[in-house]
């Protein structure tokens, strides 16, 4: 299941997973925020907190956020991943080197200041 994280700047999409995220997840809730915010502006701020309710992933939920990220790719202004799961720290890792914006990693007791660092305004 994926909710969205309330409370966040206008140009910051947060969202917290629990229990096992699907594709009908990121159809339902992640794909159709993203596309509205990036018809409104050019560039996004993306938070999402894999804390310790995630039970699990499908494969199928994998491809649609890769697809999701790829899509925007040069519009991902910062990404903000607040999670403990190793393998999803790792991949992280690997793949936010590929991504044009900046990208950081939080660990779940560290969610406030993953809130502040994806927010922050920017500078000038």
């Amino acid at each position: 299941m994926i909710e969205k994280i309330p409370g966040l700047p206008d140009d910051v999409l947060g969202f917290a997973a629990r229990g096992k995220v699907t594709a009908r997840d990121y159809e339902a809730h992640i794909v159709p925020a993203v596309e509205e915010a990036f018809s409104r502006r050019d560039k996004m701020r993306f938070l999402y907190h894999l804390g310790e309710e995630v039970t699990g992933f499908e494969a199928a939920a994998l491809w649609e956020d890769t697809k999701v990220g790829m899509r925007h790719l040069a519009g991902w202004e910062r990404l903000a991943v607040a999670t403990d799961i190793d393998w999803i720290r790792a991949a992280v890792k690997i793949f936010g080197v590929m991504m044009p914006g900046e990208v950081r990693l939080f660990h779940n007791g560290e969610l406030d200041e993953a809130k502040r660092w994806v927010g922050e305004p920017r500078p000038g």
